[in-house]
């Protein structure tokens, strides 16, 4: 320990600390063969410049050879930072695990020959803080104590010693100890005493700088006490274990001398405030128990400086004059009784200085040496923390959440803003309401009825047409039929077309019948758009709010109250407005304080327990929940208050009459979207029936047409036949020439006149090349299922005819039984279903001679009108 006078002009000396010292030690080879095993070789090599410089403070600390004292603060400074990375990611101890080969040796800086040796790093982290506190000390020793300016930065200096001694004593002090070797200097006790003297030495700055102001003999008395109560709290630490006799005796003698000496010159100036009170008897009593302290400390004084003797001499001197006179006064004047020093209270005390804390300074968390190196046990408190961030973030974005839906509900409640928009004329529909009203309009609303029942009508027409030509091509074929039956007689042996056509004749009758009843349900739907043009006409008004109700203002009013009651509200529903858009900027700052909370590097330089770490980040959300709390407050306030405010509103503006109109209103539109979509889906119904009609009877057609055609060939070949027959043609040579065979109906056939001429049944005439069968709709053809019977090709035969014989008819094959009819009633709600109609087959129905609006799927069984 040194002892220096700051200057010649400084009456008072003071101490500063020496620094401990140690031990040259390598830290580079260990630590870079720990990240080449643990981690890798690249690592290793990425990291080589941080190793170097670790192990370039390590040298420059074993040197000691700075020549500014703040240089030697810096080193000291960045090297305990990295100590803090280096051991949140390198293990050192005695482990075989881990980093064994480094021991760290120090001196006790008051006890040369003791020293400490550790296989961690926390004895070394200890005696850089102990070393960081002693150069602090040296610096305020530095300076000129004799200018206001010297002693502003001594008082600095000893203020940040005092922190450095501080940190060394909460956060490595304990752990340094806990080693198999230690020294005193940087156990608890004596980190709490250094801290102690440093303060006392700072306080004592300040009181020199109080005296040379000339400040009051009470507040001069104040911050003097402070300086002795420093210096007494120091002692009494060296005074004790482990401290006691480790210290030499001159230092204890300074500690104590300063003790004494700034007791009694706190006692000396607030005597000179007790005489200008003219308590005179307690003056003499204070002057009196400075004087014992200060004749008790010169008795232990052996070693102490000559400076600081002389000094308390002076004060000793200055005291036993005020006393005297003191003592005069009370004799002659006052005659006051003397109280006893044990009776007296303790002198006020006032300290101007505290510890500077260290935490900013020595805080690693921003450095970048070793970033690329995270341990396990960081990353998982990492992922705890960030857990315990995420449910403060969703517990209060749920608040927020709730009271913006509770006043999305309580306005709805209340109708409001709608009633306050009504009385601004700015109506508005419910938002699945006003959606609906906006399809059925852009699909043509109401008025475009008109063009889809001519729709229906054309379709219907075009299906009749077809149906006609179908029984004109039968009919033709009959009457040519009985024509050449009447001429010929007997020799006329086909079947007689009404036997063959009767399953198309059937059919026939059945899409008449069918036709029939879509014409009724068409009729139907017509009457139906009639009736009800008038509820559907309000789909039409564009903009649809225009058919809404109007708020007006009462026509008479007692005290014309109504516009500050409007204006009242309005003001209150801004306020909610305002309180809302504060929760949205909110959550915005909790979402954005989560973005950059990033505590790692914190983590990787933690040595205590993480949950004092976590504490200590999580209360900066603090301040942002309470901010939601009282948002969250203000607007139940403001809900309440608008809740009176409608309540006014509503009984001057009869608001109640006029949500009831306005609700009957919804309800009539509701009722015209019903009965809109009702006639729409049954037109779209009506549709897709008659161009699935309009396919079925235009195979049925195909049929005719080719049956038509067959029987044709065969009329002209039987006609020949019989010419032949008549003129007395030899059978023989007609057998002679073949049988006849007959294939596509463009070719010439020779057919034997003694076979008899095959019936034809339209279920198997052929059709045009690649034209299939036509599919009843009650049997539809699906793939994998059923398979039609073959087209007519032109390698099939009828069999041969032969004249003369009894007309024996074809077998016919007959299609599977159905299991539905065309001709069964339409409209399920009247008789039963409209059509049953087949499965469209892709590409085999022709398009109808007009644009359907709407694309229609395969139709169902069953009619399209709802009654």
């Amino acid at each position: 320990m040194a002892a220096q006078s700051s200057a010649a002009a400084t009456t008072n000396i003071m101490l500063a600390v020496y620094e401990k010292k140690t031990t040259s030690l390598d830290l580079y080879r260990p630590l870079r063969n720990y990240i080449s095993m643990v981690y890798s070789e690249r690592e290793a090599q990425n990291l080589d410049d941080d190793l170097q410089t670790l192990k370039q403070y390590r040298s420059d600390l074993e040197r000691q050879s700075d020549p500014s004292p703040t240089s030697r603060r810096d080193l000291l400074q960045n090297y305990f930072k990295a100590l803090c990375l280096v051991e949140t990611r390198f293990p050192i101890s005695p482990d075989k695990d881990h980093i064994n080969t480094v021991t760290f040796v120090w001196y006790d800086t008051f006890k040369q020959k003791q020293k400490a040796s550790q296989q961690n790093i926390h004895l070394e982290k200890a005696a850089v803080l102990f070393n960081l506190g002693a150069v602090y000390s040296q610096i305020g020793l530095s300076f000129d104590r004799a200018t206001v300016e010297g002693r502003r930065q001594a008082i600095h200096a000893f203020i940040a010693a005092a922190g450095a001694f501080a940190y060394l004593r909460d956060n490595a002090a304990t752990k340094a100890s806990i080693g198999s070797s230690t020294t005193v200097d940087v156990s608890v006790e004596c980190a709490g005493m250094l801290e102690r003297l440093m303060l006392a030495q700072a306080q004592e700055c300040v009181f020199e700088n109080t005296i040379a102001k000339g400040s009051t003999p009470g507040v001069c008395a104040k911050i003097a006490r402070q300086v002795g109560l420093y210096y007494e709290e120091a002692l009494a630490a060296l005074n004790v274990a482990p401290l006691k006799d480790h210290f030499d005796k001159p230092w204890i003698a300074h500690v104590q001398l300063k003790a004494a000496l700034f007791y009694a010159e706190a006692c000396y100036r607030y005597g000179l405030e007790l005489h200008e009170k003219e308590e005179v008897a307690e003056e003499i009593a204070r002057l009196r128990s400075g004087i014992s302290a200060l004749a008790e400390a010169k008795k232990n004084s052996k070693g102490a400086a000559a400076q600081l003797l002389e000094a308390i001499s002076k004060l000793e001197a200055n005291i036993n004059r005020n006393l005297e006179r003191a003592v005069k006064e009370n004799d002659r004047v006052y005659l006051m009784r003397i109280p006893s020093q044990s009776s007296l209270p303790p002198l006020p005390a006032f300290s101007m200085v505290k510890p500077m804390s260290m935490n900013e300074v020595l805080d690693a968390s921003k450095e970048k040496m070793f970033a690329s190196l995270v341990p396990d046990s960081s990353a998982k408190a990492l992922s705890r923390y960030t857990e315990m961030v995420d449910d403060i973030i969703r517990i209060q974005a749920e608040k927020l959440q709730q009271a913006s839906e509770l006043t999305r509900v309580r306005l709805k409640e209340m109708d409001l803003p709608d009633s306050i928009l009504a009385l601004e004329g700015n109506f508005t529909l419910p938002t699945d309401l006003k959606e609906d009203v906006e399809a059925v309009q852009i699909s043509g609303g109401p008025a475009g009825l008109e063009a889809e029942l001519q729709q229906l009508r054309d379709l219907r027409r075009v299906n009749q047409e077809l149906l006609v030509q179908t029984e004109e091509l039968l009919q033709k074929e009959a009457t040519e039929d009985a024509q050449f039956r009447s001429q010929f007689g007997t020799r006329w042996t086909r079947p007689q077309s009404s036997t063959l056509t009767k399953n198309l004749q059937d059919r026939l009758n059945r899409f008449a019948a069918n036709l029939k009843q879509a014409s009724d349900s068409d009729g139907r739907i017509e009457r139906s758009v009639r009736d009800h043009s008038a509820l559907m006409s309000i789909l039409d008004r564009r903009p649809i709010e225009s058919a809404l109700p109007t708020l007006s203002r009462p026509i008479m009013s007692l005290d014309a109250n109504e516009d500050a009651i409007v204006g009242s509200l309005k003001q209150s529903l801004r306020q909610l407005e305002i309180l809302g858009a504060q929760r949205a900027g909110l959550e915005d700052m909790l979402k954005e304080m989560k973005r950059k909370d990033d505590i790692l590097p914190k983590l990787m330089t933690s040595t205590g327990s993480y949950e004092d770490l976590f504490r200590k980040e999580i209360a900066k959300y603090d301040q942002i929940c309470e901010d939601i709390a009282q948002n969250i407050e203000a607007q139940e306030q403001v809900l309440l208050q608008i809740q009176a405010q409608n309540e006014e509103f509503s009984a001057v503006f009869n608001l109640e009459d006029y949500k009831a109109s306005r609700e009957k209103c919804y309800k009539q539109i509701q009722a015209a979207m019903a009965k809109y979509r009702e006639i729409k889906e049954n037109i779209n119904e009506g549709l897709k029936f008659y161009v699935t009609l309009q396919d079925a009877i235009t195979n049925v057609k195909q049929q005719c047409s080719d049956f038509v055609m067959t029987r044709s060939i065969q009329c002209r070949e039987m006609i020949e036949d019989v010419q032949r027959h008549m003129a007395g043609l030899s059978f023989q040579d007609r057998k002679n020439t073949g049988s006849y065979n007959y294939s596509a109906a463009n070719q010439t056939h020779q057919t034997p006149r003694s076979s008899p001429q095959p019936s034809v049944d339209p279920q198997n005439v052929p059709l045009r090349p690649q034209t299939p069968y036509y599919q009843s709709p009650e049997q539809p053809t699906l793939p994998g299922y059923a398979h039609p019977p073959p087209p007519y090709a032109a390698s099939q035969q009828p069999p041969p005819y032969h004249p003369g014989a009894p007309y024996q008819p074809a077998q016919v094959q007959q299609p599977p039984p159905t299991s539905q009819e065309y001709g069964q009633p339409a409209y399920p709600a009247w008789q039963g279903p409209y059509y049953n109609a087949h499965v469209q087959q892709p590409g085999s129905f022709p398009r109808p001679p007009y644009t359907v609006p709407n694309p229609y799927p395969p139709p169902h069984q069953g009619g399209y009108y709802k009654q």
